[in-house]
């Protein structure tokens, strides 16, 4: 453990702005039903509100806040189709994710 921390407070490769991102797409997935909703969406791209309620045993809104935290962290986008909005996670910043644990870790 006391290794893991040194590395964490050696580690200045990702500047302010990096880590408040990082730090906020952490935060978002920590949560176990958002992850559940991601790793939904990653089997399903393009789902819509719906799909994720009957999916999960939540509310409607609940899961649109769920999402509202997805998408201020910049995991997932929404595309209004008709009356409903289809979400799917933002490919470029989910890698960039990946790529900063592999970096810090």
């Amino acid at each position: 453990m006391n290794e893991l921390k040194e590395k964490l407070a050696e580690n200045k490769t990702l500047s302010r702005l990096e880590r408040e991102r990082f730090i906020a797409m952490f935060k978002a997935m920590g949560n176990p039903i958002r992850y559940e909703m991601m790793e939904y969406m990653l089997k399903f791209p393009g789902c819509n509100t719906t799909n994720i309620v009957d999916h999960l045993p939540i509310a409607q809104a609940t899961v649109s806040q769920h999402l509202k935290v997805l998408k201020e962290a910049g995991l997932v986008s929404g595309e209004f189709e008709g009356p409903a909005t289809c979400y799917c996670l933002i490919d470029e910043n989910v890698k960039w994710f990946k790529e900063t644990v592999q970096k810090i870790f």
